[in-house]
């Protein structure tokens, strides 16, 4: 079974390396980029005996105490029985 926690930062939160990451695109003529949001995915290799719903409770957990800064940061679990 794999999870994937995706971590994004919040819309409030301006995102420096996002915009120049927009920048260069636009540079190598990638004109229709408007923008760009920085984040990271995390992927958990788990039990295949395990339980789903519990799989799914453990990661959120770990999503939201460890993996992201919930200050700034929004994260989605997906899990892959």
């Amino acid at each position: 079974m794999k999870a994937t926690v995706t971590v994004s930062l919040k819309a409030a939160v301006l995102d420096p390396q996002g915009k120049a990451i927009a920048a260069a695109l636009r540079d190598l003529g990638l004109d229709l980029v408007e923008s760009v949001r920085v984040g990271k995915v995390i992927e958990l290799q788990l039990s295949e005996d395990a339980d789903v719903e519990s799989v799914r409770r453990q990661v959120e957990t770990a999503a939201d105490q460890l993996l992201a800064n919930p200050v700034m940061e929004d994260w989605r679990v997906e899990i892959e029985a």
